[in-house]
């Protein structure tokens, strides 16, 4: 098996553990100079100062001299929707003029124009889109990514979505983790009638989704307008029974009680949460449900950002993630969100880090295989152009990616 030593790391720095930190532990991070680590094959053998590990390890490996440059865990973008035909820039500017989010939504715009654009793309207009966005990922040091479907909210449309998906994770370097997300919206067939389309999911799609195990986890958007808690509980609680993990987007325009729900379902994340209650905020930190922060939604949206010193002050487990979508959110820029995490959110940049690999991982089930560096993970690392990881946010909004291992292997180089 090949073996290959990264020497002379100017500083290597990871969170370590098998699953989410929370609280306190997520601003403890390893740092150590000088480091090295020993991959052989797809995964860690082992980590520690150049010297000890040369000395230990060199015979019949091919070295390598990281002088100069941080090494980071692979990033994990644990919330993403980047399937999706077309684009909506008309709706961007509509928002910049004072319209919401919510009115476009129900006047027709919003997810449901989407909708229409993805049903009309074959298998390989969604393959080749899917590819080149999978690519700009990687250049950013993703190296694992959540994708959902929910731009078909019909049976051939996503199950098409989540069979690329699980084409792509085949055929590109970056992981890709699937979600069925069919609760995106309520589709024009079923606008009078949500709950008839809840039943629809758990009856026809759930059992085809599992039959061809197209996707690890469900998920819905629990929301004023959207779905309510208690058709959400239905899906969400069906989708647990048939074996499947869930996921909520909560209350990210309104409290619906969105975290609370799932603190109570088990589900793996939360996500969004702009509007989490102080008893969402209680519900979480005792609780093994990942707070997943998307402070590139609040961003483009001009909202308040999700309140992360106070979930990480009362001990929640806080993940940051991407929401790549054509709607909200255009755009996967991991430098702007470790820029607005750390300077808008008033995260640590350790918090900040930990959040985006070791937490990311736990928030898509992942973490006791990827999302740090230590002795028998997968060698996912991100070389860093400088010697220190502080310039992650220090060059503020620059992507800070020298060179990209996955299981191992050299897969990108800047």
């Amino acid at each position: 098996m090949k073996r290959t030593i990264l020497a002379h790391i100017a500083e290597l720095a990871t969170p370590k553990g098998r699953e989410a930190r929370q609280g306190a532990r997520m601003n403890e991070l390893s740092v150590t100079r000088d480091a090295a680590v020993v991959i052989e094959g797809e995964n860690i053998l082992a980590v520690g100062d150049t010297d000890t590990i040369l000395s230990s390890y060199r015979d019949g490996a091919e070295i390598r001299d990281l002088s100069g440059h941080a090494v980071v865990p692979g990033f994990v973008d644990s919330h993403t929707h980047f399937l999706f035909g077309g684009y909506r820039p008309e709706e961007f500017m509509m928002r910049l003029a004072g319209e919401s989010y919510l009115a476009i939504h129900k006047a027709g715009g919003g997810i449901e124009c989407t909708v229409e654009k993805t049903r009309n793309e074959t298998e390989e207009q969604m393959d080749r889109e899917g590819r080149a966005r999978l690519r700009d990922a990687l250049q950013m040091g993703v190296t694992s990514m959540e994708g959902k479907s929910g731009y078909g909210l019909d049976r051939d449309t996503e199950l098409r979505m989540l069979r690329v998906m699980r084409k792509l994770d085949k055929e590109q370097p970056v992981e890709i983790t699937p979600t069925y997300l069919g609760g995106h919206s309520v589709p024009r067939e079923y606008r009078d009638r949500p709950d008839g389309y809840i039943d629809w999911m758990i009856r026809e799609m759930l059992p085809l989704i599992r039959e061809e195990r197209l996707a690890a986890f469900v998920d819905i958007f629990c929301e004023d307008g959207v779905f309510t808690a208690a058709q959400s509980e239905k899906l969400l609680s069906a989708a647990s029974a048939m074996g499947f993990g869930t996921k909520i987007h909560a209350d990210e325009i309104m409290s619906t009680g969105g975290a609370e729900l799932a603190v109570g379902l088990h589900s793996v994340s939360a996500d969004h949460l702009l509007m989490i209650s102080d008893q969402g905020i209680r519900d979480l930190a005792g609780s093994g449900t990942v707070a997943t922060l998307l402070p590139c939604t609040a961003f483009c949206l001009a909202k308040p950002y999700a309140p992360a010193r106070k979930l990480i002050d009362a001990g929640c487990a806080v993940a940051l993630a991407s929401d790549y979508n054509p709607g909200s959110c255009f755009t996967g820029s991991i430098p702007l969100l470790f820029a607005l995490a750390v300077i808008h959110m008033h995260m640590s940049l350790p918090e900040a880090l930990c959040a985006l690999t070791l937490n990311g991982a736990a928030a898509i089930g992942r973490a006791d295989r990827i999302g740090s560096i230590e002795p028998g993970k997968q060698a996912d690392l991100v070389v860093l152009n400088h010697p220190e990881y502080e310039f992650l946010v220090y060059n503020t909004a620059v992507n800070q990616v020298h060179e990209v291992y996955k299981k191992g292997v050299s897969v990108c180089h800047r």
